[in-house]
């Protein structure tokens, strides 16, 4: 049972209520994130590397314009990391309402799990532009794309989504042995 006090909403509340609030605003801005993401994108491509170019209303780096293959990679909403977020806040937001005593514990391990779908879709992107660079257009993207960038994305929101579900969980175990 929860005690509030009149007039107030218990603090859990607020974090559901936040967490929900970021999610639609993930889905219903995630132009301007796919614009942060390339924006990033960029700055990393920019310090292996010359030749790069953001043109962030088009959600688009540009790299390799100072060799004779370069290369423009649209952030499409497949690709954001922000798709992958969603999910994880929306059981966020759940958790905290079934388990009001864990925000805490919920809210960190969102903010870890963030971390790393974002540094792990930054890094599909320099591995692709990487892989363009060594193997060519062609075959660069398609195993940057397709094969290796599948790979790190997987393996990636894998680790997110185990970490999630661990950090979560810290101190449940001794819960269960009481029981």
């Amino acid at each position: 049972m929860t005690a509030t006090v009149v007039g107030r909403p218990a603090p859990h509340r607020l974090v559901i209520a936040l967490l929900l609030v970021i999610a639609a605003a993930l889905v219903v801005g995630h132009v301007a994130y796919q614009t942060a993401e390339v924006s990033l994108a960029g700055l990393l491509l920019g310090l292996f590397s010359s030749g790069v170019s953001v043109a962030a209303g088009e959600q688009t780096v540009y790299f390799g314009l100072d060799t004779g293959h370069p290369l423009g990679l649209t952030m499409t909403p497949e690709c954001t990391s922000a798709f992958l977020l969603v999910p994880l806040i929306v059981v966020g937001a759940l958790l905290v309402g079934l388990r009001p005593r864990i925000a805490g514990r919920v809210s960190w391990s969102l903010a870890v799990a963030t971390g790393i779908l974002i540094v792990v879709n930054q890094l599909r992107i320099l591995v692709l532009a990487g892989l363009v660079s060594c193997l060519g257009t062609d075959r660069g993207y398609y195993w940057g794309h397709t094969m290796v960038g599948s790979i790190v994305s997987v393996f990636g929101g894998a680790i997110a989504l185990v970490l999630f579900v661990w950090l979560a969980k810290i101190g449940r175990a001794s819960c269960r042995e009481r029981v």
